[in-house]
C-alpha cells in the first residue's frame, strides 16, 4: 500500500470511528425533546378529557393549568371540547382524548367518520386509571375508573386488556423511557408496540394512536423523573401530525 493510500484508509477509519461515536452518545442521551413553537405557528389541538388538567379538581380560576396542559401549550393551541360531535369536531384536525368520558353513539359514529376523513387522533385509553382524586366515587365530575370502551377500540381492530398487577412500570413512548401507572395492553391489528402500550391504526385517510394509560400525564403525582413523560406525548402527537 502507498504512502497516499495509507492516509486515505486511516482518515476512512477515523470518520467512521467519529461516526459511531456520535452515534454512540446519541443512545446514551436519548432523544431529543420535542422543540417549542412560536405561538403564532402553533396548530390547533382539540382537547376532550375527564383529567384535571386545564382545571384542578375545584376549578379554581387562580390555577394556571396542570404540567401536562403547559407543555401542550408549547406547541398547540388549545381548545377543550366536551363532546365529539360534528360540530366540535369541526374546529380542528388534531385530537387528544385523555381519559374521556363514554361519548354517545351518534357522537362515536361523528369521530370514526371524521378520523376517516383525515382526522389525527390520539387516545388515551386507560383500563385501570390510578389518579388520586378527593372526589368520592360515583361523582359525576370524578374521572371514570376505567375507560369506558363502547364500541369504538372494537370497530378498529383493536382489544384493550386490564393489567394483571398494578404498579408503576417503565415503558417506552414516541422513543422517550416513560413511568405508567398499572398500564393496560392492547391486541389486533394495527401496529402495536412490543410492550403493547402503543397501537398505531390507520383508520381511512386518517390515523389514530392508541395509548394504554392515562396516569402518566400526572407528573407531579409520579414525580420529577418522570418529566421524559410530557416529552413521550409531544412525540407522539408530533410524529401523528405528518400525512
Amino acid at each position: 500500500m502507498t504512502g497516499a493510500r495509507r492516509r486515505a484508509s486511516i482518515v476512512v477509519a477515523a470518520i467512521a470511528l467519529t461516526a459511531i461515536l456520535i452515534a454512540g452518545i446519541a443512545v446514551l442521551r436519548g432523544p431529543a425533546p420535542v422543540n417549542d413553537r412560536p405561538a403564532r405557528e402553533r396548530p390547533t389541538l382539540l382537547l376532550l378529557t375527564s383529567l384535571p388538567l386545564v382545571f384542578g379538581e375545584d376549578f379554581s380560576v387562580e390555577q394556571n393549568g396542570s404540567p401536562a396542559l403547559r407543555a401542550l401549550d408549547t406547541r398547540y393551541r388549545v381548545v377543550p371540547i366536551s363532546v365529539t360531535d360534528p360540530s366540535e369536531l369541526a374546529k380542528g384536525r388534531l385530537l387528544l382524548m385523555a381519559h374521556p368520558l363514554a361519548q354517545p353513539a351518534d357522537d362515536l359514529v361523528a369521530l370514526d367518520q371524521w378520523v376517516h376523513r383525515g382526522g389525527r387522533l390520539v387516545l388515551l385509553a386507560d383500563p385501570m386509571l390510578e389518579w388520586p382524586s378527593k372526589r368520592p366515587p360515583g361523582d359525576p365530575l370524578r374521572p371514570p375508573p376505567m375507560f369506558m370502551d363502547t364500541g369504538l377500540l372494537a370497530h378498529w381492530g383493536l382489544r384493550l386488556d386490564a393489567p394483571d398487577e398494578r404498579g408503576a412500570r417503565q415503558q417506552e413512548l414516541g422513543g422517550f423511557k416513560v413511568t405508567t401507572v398499572s398500564p393496560g395492553q392492547l391486541f389486533g391489528r394495527c401496529r402495536i408496540a412490543p410492550d403493547r402500550l402503543v397501537a398505531d391504526c390507520s383508520v381511512g385517510r386518517g390515523r389514530a394512536i392508541v395509548i394504554a394509560d392515562a396516569d402518566f400525564l400526572d407528573v407531579d403525582e409520579i414525580g420529577s423523573p418522570a418529566s421524559t413523560n410530557l416529552d413521550g406525548l409531544l412525540a407522539e402527537l408530533a410524529s401523528i401530525e405528518q400525512p
